[in-house]
């Protein structure tokens, strides 16, 4: 009985030796420390302890510096690691350093750290320093003096600069740089075949008004690769112009036109309003005629007189129309 159970006790604490070994190797990287320490770097197992209490992945580090101590480079296990907490790329930071020390480029890991963390590729920003890039800008729409488009494509040559990484602008200033150069150039000249005989004015007219200042990059050079000829803008302008002095001709023809109009019926209605008048006077010329008779004022000698005149008067109207045909229809219509 006692030799089971000092086997059973004895069996527990293999157990529990082996529990303990597994968590104590899970949890610290000895594969990592043994790597370090053969690669030259020396780094204590508390400080990889350390790291995994404050949530870092201890290869992330470690493995950079291993690359960096290899190049060469002195660097800070703990500037590293607060680079990495900060949100860095420390693998990144560490090839620059490298491919900058090679290429004789001051860069210091402070000042690659800040490239970094503010969010520009400080690799990337080495290797262009080395191998100056080519930005190619879209078509470039610009008119001469002329009237006539042309369409102007460059192509700009740049490289970075590292003291101006951090808070200075990319790309796309350079871009929209080039293109306010290139249209201001273009609508200096006088006419367009200036520019299609020397496209290289205008990349040095460009050049002299220093279009780098306050970016990322050091233009080195701008090659116009495409110069065309568009549209005849001042021609098209003109047809344009043209064409609204004829609309508001147009309008204001009809503006006169509507008023002329209106003041035909404003004639027309005074004449029928005295028309009117004119009838309702000779409606009451028989009344004022039977006045007369009852008052004395009027005998009947003098009403055969009138009526005389009137049928005269009648019958000289009828002679003259039968006289003027032309004015009968102008009546008749």
């Amino acid at each position: 009985m006692p030799s089971i159970i000092g086997r059973f006790l004895g069996g527990g604490v293999i157990l529990i030796v082996i529990v303990l070994l597994i968590i104590f190797f899970s949890f610290v990287p000895i594969r990592l420390w043994i790597t370090a320490f053969f690669s030259g770097v020396k780094i204590k197992i508390s400080t990889l302890i350390g790291m995994r209490l404050r949530r870092v992945r201890p290869a992330k580090i470690v493995n950079p510096l291993i690359k960096a101590t290899k190049a060469g480079l002195d660097l800070n296990i703990e500037s590293m690691e607060a680079h990495y907490l900060a949100g860095g790329n420390v693998n990144t930071l560490v090839d620059a350093l490298i491919a900058a020390e090679r290429a004789n480029i001051p860069l210091q890991f402070e000042r690659g750290a800040a490239i970094d963390l503010a969010g520009r590729n400080v690799l990337e920003a080495v290797q262009v320093s080395v191998n100056p890039k080519v930005i190619e800008t879209p078509n470039i729409s610009a008119v001469a003096q002329d009237g006539i488009e042309v369409i102007v494509k460059a192509k700009v040559t740049v490289r970075a600069n590292i003291d101006r990484l951090v808070g200075g602008a990319g790309e796309e200033t350079i871009i929209a740089r080039v293109g306010e150069g290139i249209v201001t150039t273009v609508g200096s000249s006088t006419t367009y075949k200036a520019v299609l005989e020397n496209p290289d004015s205008i990349s040095k007219v460009v050049l002299e008004k220093g279009l780098d200042s306050g970016t990322a990059f050091e233009i080195l050079s701008i090659d116009i690769a495409d110069v065309d000829v568009a549209r005849n803008i001042g021609a098209r302008l003109q047809t344009d112009q043209a064409e609204a002095d004829k609309r508001i001709a147009e309008a204001k023809a009809s503006e006169r036109r509507a008023m002329a109009l209106a003041r035909e019926q404003e004639m027309k209605a005074e004449v029928e309003a005295m028309r009117a008048k004119v009838v309702e006077a000779e409606s009451e010329v028989p009344l004022a005629i039977a006045q007369a008779f009852k008052d004395g004022n009027l005998g009947v000698l003098d009403y055969y007189k009138i009526k005389n005149i009137s049928s005269d008067t009648d019958m000289r109207e009828a002679i003259a129309k039968i006289s003027d045909p032309n004015k009968n229809k102008q009546e008749n219509k």
